[in-house]
């Protein structure tokens, strides 16, 4: 495959979005320099073939800044004043602070172009790394009253190169929109995972996928979410206010449940959970869409997933979704799938055949 980003881009910082960024360029034929403030984390990104060492003679195109949002201004400013003919990129979770910031510092604006792909894993640092990590996210672009067209082309070349779908916002826009998609539901799921940590062995025993869903962002870096969520306390606060005062009436109602009109207050709550979750983009950007569910048990064994999905695939049918539990006390998993309702009696048919075991 050929590339869209033309000319050498240097990275700077070597963590997962830095190695992550690095790994997709390189397997582009793009030509990839490094650099980092640590030497080990330099070294382990240039050791997976995330790029290179930077050279003085290097004439750089673009510089994509992957560092923490406490350092990203002081970053974005030396490397503008660095690297004066080439455009410069971060990947930051916040833009209105850094963006003014930067402005603060008298950097030159006019090849600066803030962006953030909205992609990441749990766990971070250049093992973390994937070239695949952005294929198929949001990634985006802020652009502001001065910001060059050619600069966002340039940037908006990198993102499609990584398989990212870009989304022209400004700074603020962007602050506003992730405090509700993204810095409140990891509030959310710390302090519901917080709760875990002083439960009892023989309540754990019983956790089921819910609680493993609501929960697993939690284990994301404490010390990289303070940067975040102070950054864009602004924006978050009326997003926690909200859920504080939704939280509070849930509870009341609950505490006044043989009340009239109690219970019907709690199932709008619900109610409105559902409208909520409807209105989430679904697969291709698809919303509203209806899945037939089914759940098949399969062997805690290697390869019986992927003789399941192979069969399935054989016999001409699309999964549009997976989702693997694993069940309490046995060896045995548990893979929900997903489907058209049109195929639905297809795949049973199919699964019955083939010995399948179907769980509910």
């Amino acid at each position: 495959m050929s590339s869209r980003t033309s000319g050498q881009v240097h990275i700077i910082g070597s963590g997962l979005l830095g190695t992550s960024i690095g790994l997709g360029l390189t397997n582009l034929g793009v030509d990839v320099s490094l650099e980092d403030s640590s030497p080990a984390v330099l070294s382990l990104a240039k050791d997976f073939g995330a790029g290179r060492t930077l050279n003085a003679a290097d004439e750089v195109a673009l510089v994509i800044v992957c560092v923490p949002p406490d350092v990203a201004a002081e970053t974005i400013s030396s490397a503008i004043k660095r690297f004066p003919q080439a455009v410069v990129t971060d990947v930051a979770s916040v833009k209105s602070s850094i963006l003014s910031e930067v402005t603060a510092s008298g950097a030159e604006l006019s090849h600066y172009v803030g962006s953030h792909p909205m992609a990441g894993r749990e766990k971070g640092g250049a093992l973390s790394g994937r070239p695949d990590l952005f294929v198929g996210r949001p990634w985006v672009i802020t652009v502001e009253k001065n910001t060059s067209a050619q600069s966002v082309n340039v940037v908006e070349q990198l993102a499609l190169d990584l398989g990212a779908t870009p989304i022209r916002m400004t700074a603020q826009e962007h602050d506003h929109a992730v405090a509700l998609i993204s810095h409140a539901p990891q509030v959310i799921s710390s302090l519901l995972a917080a709760r875990l940590s002083g439960a009892d062995d023989s309540d754990l025993a019983l956790a089921g996928q819910g609680v493993r869903d609501t929960t697993r962002i939690a284990a994301s870096d404490p010390k990289l979410w303070l940067q975040i969520l102070s950054a864009n306390a602004t924006e978050l606060l009326p997003v926690l206010r909200d859920f504080e005062t939704d939280l509070s009436s849930v509870i009341h109602s609950l505490e006044q449940v043989d009340s009239a009109g109690s219970l019907a207050k709690l199932g709008k709550a619900l109610e409105a959970g559902n409208l909520g979750i409807s209105r989430l983009p679904g697969k291709h950007g698809s919303r509203n869409t209806s899945y037939a569910s089914i759940v098949v048990m399969i062997d805690d064994k290697p390869g019986e997933l992927a003789r399941l999905l192979n069969e399935i695939g054989s016999a001409g049918l699309n999964i549009e979704d997976l989702k693997l539990d694993h069940a309490t006390g046995a060896q045995v998993g548990l893979v929900e799938l997903s489907v058209l309702p049109a195929i639905e009696a297809k795949l049973l048919e199919t699964l019955s055949s083939n010995g399948w075991r179907l769980a509910g």
